[in-house]
Formats: structure tokens, C-alpha cells, sequence
């Protein structure tokens, strides 16, 4: 009875993929590393169950292209080496598309675009912008070096020194919020999506100030030449095509109350 319903399983998978016109790569196993620590992309919830938008894609994209995920987790400082070391298949943190990042590994299509923003505790009054930020010496904001949050504070907030002290680094995103919560620092920029699910979660204890700060499109990464990209590509756009990807940003960003 399990084998039947195994084939019957890899019947209807197959079938999605040829009514699609997707590649079907045939059950085959993809190693997926991911951080768990950016909601509402991948965080885990108040059980330790890994849920969001991503894992949520990579299950239709699984569905779709015919193949079976097994998760892994890592630190994003130790991800894009590991990806490029061919440690695994594929990751997902909701990685910036970079040029710089591209010498190291290749990008999927971006799946979602999302803009950055400035995240302060909720009685935040003595700054409002990134200028009056800027403007008093005092005021500290968190980072996780070598990503983009980083970057774009010490070019478009600050003066354009990677050593400023004004930066503090911590090794994880979620360091950088628990730090803001505890006052131990300012701001943290983030980009608009996990923002919004972080001023969702935090009950007026967050909330968002000033302009948005750019623009920034995300990409899974694999290993350069790896043969995934292309399938991963026509699996996102028949997504995007089908209005899938914004039924799991409807999902994750409007119906989903985090930490419930």
C-alpha cells in the first residue's frame, strides 16, 4: 500500500511538471541551507517548527519541478563560501543579487523585491530620517557585516567608512534585533518585507522611520555551473505567472500575525 502510494505520489508530481511544461527532475534530492533567523522568510515559530514564505516556495517549487528537499542550517556569514564550496545544493536567506557575490556563486531570477528601511524601537523620537541619524554621534545602529544592510549603512547613512564605530556587528539578524530591543543600539536596516514582520510581531515596540533607503532584488544561490539554476528559473516564473507568488506574499506579509 505505501509503494502504490509513493508511485501514485510521483505520478501526480510528474504530471504538474509536464502540464507546466517544467522540467521534471525525476525525485532527485536538493540539499537547501538556510539561516532561520529573517521572518517572514524563514524564521522558526514559537514551537522550533522552520516555517515562511521560502520554505513555503521551495515545497511548490519541489512540487513543481519533481524533487525532494532536505534542509540544512548555517550562519549567513559562513553561507555564500559553503554554497560556492559545493557544501550544498542550494541556499535561501533572502539573498541580495549582487555582482560581487556573483564571482562566488550563481543566482536564481529574483523572486521578490523588496526595498530597504530603517527599524527603531517604538518611542524612537531624537531621529526621524537617515540624515538626523547621521547627524548625532551618539546614535549606534547593528549590522551583520558583508551584507547588504551593512553596506548600504556605512555608504547611504553614514560617512563611508567600513570602520566607523558607529556600526556595531553581530553574527546574526536576529542578534541585531534583540540589540535594538534591549537599547544596546539605534537602528537596524532592514529590508521592507522583514521589517514589516518584525513592527507586526513586536506589539508597538518597533516601528519604521524615514525614507526607504534603495532597492534590492532576491535570488537563491548555488554553486557556480550548477544545473539547478535553470530548472529553480522556470519554476519561479511559472509562479510569478500564476499569481503564486503573490498569493505567498499575501500569505506572509498581510494574513500572517507573527508570533501567534
Amino acid at each position: 500500500m505505501k509503494l502504490t502510494a509513493a508511485f501514485a505520489a510521483l505520478a501526480l508530481t510528474t504530471t504538474v511538471a509536464l502540464a507546466q511544461n517544467l522540467p521534471d527532475l525525476g525525485g532527485r534530492e536538493i540539499v537547501v541551507v538556510t539561516e532561520n533567523a529573517y521572518p517572514p522568510l524563514q524564521f522558526l515559530d514559537a514551537s522550533g517548527t522552520a516555517i515562511g514564505w521560502e520554505y513555503d516556495a521551495m515545497a511548490e517549487l519541489a512540487k513543481r519541478l519533481n524533487f525532494t528537499v532536505k534542509f540544512e542550517n548555517i550562519s549567513w556569514d559562513a553561507m555564500i563560501p559553503a554554497v560556492s564550496e559545493g557544501q550544498f545544493d542550494l541556499g535561501m536567506t533572502g539573498i541580495t543579487i549582487k555582482d560581487d557575490r556573483k564571482e562566488k556563486v550563481d543566482f536564481s531570477d529574483s523572486y521578490m523585491t523588496s526595498q530597504m528601511v530603517m527599524m527603531v524601537r517604538g518611542d524612537e523620537a531624537r531621529f526621524t530620517d537617515a540624515a538626523s541619524f547621521k547627524a548625532d554621534p551618539t546614535l549606534l545602529i547593528a549590522a551583520q557585516p558583508g551584507t547588504t544592510p551593512f553596506y548600504v549603512s556605512v555608504y547611504e547613512v553614514l560617512d563611508g567608512d567600513e570602520a566607523n564605530p558607529r556600526i556595531k556587528l553581530f553574527e546574526t539578524f536576529g542578534a541585531t534585533v534583540e540589540a535594538l530591543k534591549a537599547g544596546d543600539v539605534d537602528l537596524v536596516l532592514t529590508d521592507g518585507t522583514a521589517g514589516a514582520g518584525y513592527v507586526e510581531a513586536s506589539a508597538g515596540g518597533l516601528k519604521i522611520v524615514g525614507d526607504k533607503l534603495g532597492t534590492e532584488d532576491f535570488g537563491f544561490i548555488f554553486p557556480k555551473g550548477s544545473d539547478l539554476v535553470a530548472p529553480i528559473n522556470a519554476g519561479i516564473a511559472a509562479m510569478k505567472a500564476d499569481g503564486s507568488l503573490e498569493a505567498l506574499n499575501t500569505k506572509w506579509f498581510l494574513d500572517y500575525k507573527m508570533g501567534q
